[in-house]
């Protein structure tokens, strides 16, 4: 899984870095046929975002996420993402 990390209005520090690589190895747990990640952290004023748009075997997944705290945002971005590609997994072993 190639994770491509990007930062808007905010410097990607080393910790931010690992800090996403740890959190979306989770997501890799669950689905193994994840191929490219493209992570978007974003300072707006008061608001930390976190946006994500993963590319699977047959689809992609998107999902963002707005905390004061960027670690916050990038958990609760995770989250969604992996109620997401849970759910995509469902759908793949149905067909």
């Amino acid at each position: 899984m190639q994770i491509n990390l990007s930062g808007h209005h905010v410097e990607v520090t080393t910790s931010l870095r690992d800090y996403v690589n740890t959190k979306f190895a989770k997501l890799e747990r669950h689905f193994d046929n994840i191929n490219n990640v493209y992570v978007v952290l974003t300072v707006e004023k008061l608001n930390q975002m976190a946006e994500a748009t993963i590319h699977l075997n047959g689809g992609e997944v998107h999902a963002s996420s707005q905390h004061g705290d960027m670690y916050a945002a990038i958990d609760n971005l995770v989250d969604k993402l992996d109620r997401q590609v849970l759910k995509h997994k469902g759908k793949m072993t149905h067909h």
